[in-house]
């Protein structure tokens, strides 16, 4: 009688992943080891690839983040959140600690949660995945530009390269990140594409003054975001005043709840920031009142009375049009109020987007609605597969989308390798 391993022996898979980053690489990985018969596939355009992943984390790779229940991880993504709730049930930041420190790569914890190799080199994850990919029999093929794919009629793939070969399989994984060629693939099997626009960045404001004060940090502070007609959204965290604008924890948060909709506004937009949240209006105005009853005669540029650095306490009253040698016995309720109101309410107007060092983040993608969250598999196509950002799936910053990529990629791989 023949067994199930002397069948797959018989009738070995063939199957092809689109794209070398972290999706694909996890994919074939996942795929190989779970069917060792199967003939695996990678391919990637460039020469170099897992490139994304080699300058992520500013070098470091934040590989994921220590947060393991399942219903508090998705609410770090501002989309796919819902669609990824049942698959982190399956394989979430635990399993992908378990899986680096098998392959000799253990991950450590900083005090935010981020977790990264304890080399703290992004290197350090490319050799795992490499050598793991290796072990496994994946067939890595770089320089390979993918044209286009068809389905045949014996229900196998055609893949066209660029270079005039043709490559045949069983099952395809589209992992090719926010690539145009994964786009159009999908595209052409009749799937729809969100319209992929940036997430993760910073805000540029036009004030000179501002970025003047470029280094200051303050943390928390309480940012508001508003465009009109549409809800406003708020975020609470770490602050960085830069050469261009804002940065840092709480802005890039706020840009990736409010991605699709500061595109729609052309990155035009109000910031309101509380820069002491801890403290009531009321309690900063008695504050203030303290400093003018006990230092009347004082310059207000000298003595602040509230917890802020020097340099943007002086931004403030110079905003508000107090000079350096006004004294605090001189100044009216109507200025006190303002100072009030600068520091609990000051408005900032967005005028344009940054960049976010080396992380290039998108929403959009493929419909989620149309993709089998169990498998991965496409709805529409059988033996189409998806996994990483290709996906209508984004998180904020903190190690959530390389989770989503080994999830997604992960249940993929099982899936794919299935006879």
């Amino acid at each position: 009688m023949t067994n199930q391993r002397d069948f797959l022996k018989l009738q070995p898979l063939t199957i092809v992943v689109i794209g070398g980053g972290a999706a694909g690489f996890f994919g074939a990985i996942a795929c190989a080891n779970a069917n060792p018969y199967a003939r695996v596939i990678l391919l990637e355009a460039s020469r170099q690839p897992l490139a994304k992943v080699r300058i992520s984390g500013g070098g470091r790779c934040n590989v994921t983040h220590a947060c393991f229940e399942a219903a508090a991880l998705v609410a770090n993504y501002p989309r796919g959140g819902k669609a990824l709730r049942g698959a982190f049930s399956r394989f979430q930041a635990k399993d992908t600690i378990s899986w680096f420190a098998n392959q000799g790569v253990p991950l450590k914890k900083e005090a935010d949660g981020r977790m990264f190799p304890v080399t703290d080199s992004s290197e350090t994850i490319v050799q795992c995945l490499m050598n793991a990919a290796e072990e496994m029999q994946v067939e890595l093929r770089t320089g390979k530009q993918v044209v286009s794919v068809k389905q045949l009629l014996s229900n196998e793939f055609a893949i066209n390269l660029k270079s005039g070969e043709t490559l045949k399989c069983d099952r395809l994984l589209l992992a090719t990140g926010s690539n145009p060629i994964g786009y159009k693939i999908a595209k052409e099997f009749g799937h729809q594409i969100e319209p992929p626009v940036p997430s993760l960045f910073t805000f540029n404001i036009a004030d000179p003054n501002l970025r003047a004060l470029s280094g200051v940090s303050m943390n928390p502070v309480r940012l508001r975001l508003s465009v009109p007609a549409q809800p406003a959204l708020e975020q609470i965290g770490p602050l960085l005043i830069t050469h261009w604008g804002v940065s840092g924890p709480a802005v890039l948060k706020l840009s990736a709840w409010g991605a699709r909709m500061l595109h729609d506004n052309r990155y035009q937009a109000t910031l309101s920031i509380n820069w002491l949240p801890d403290l009531q209006q009321e309690q900063v105005r008695e504050k203030l009142l303290a400093v003018k009853n006990e230092w009347g005669k004082k310059a207000i540029a000298l003595h602040r009375g509230v917890d802020l650095p020097h340099r943007l306490w002086q931004y403030f009253i110079t905003r508000i049009g107090i000079s350096a040698e006004d004294r605090w016995a001189e100044i009216s309720n109507k200025t006190l109020n303002q100072i009030v109101q600068e520091i609990s309410q000051g408005k900032y107007l967005i005028n344009g987007k940054g960049a976010f060092k080396e992380e290039f983040v998108t929403c959009g993608g493929i419909y989620l609605k149309e993709v089998n969250f169990k498998t991965m598999e496409s709805k529409i196509i059988t033996g189409l597969y998806f996994a990483g950002e290709i996906l209508d799936i984004d998180g904020i910053t903190g190690g959530f989308n390389f989770q989503s990529a080994w999830t997604t990629a992960y249940l993929a791989g099982l899936a794919m390798a299935e006879n």
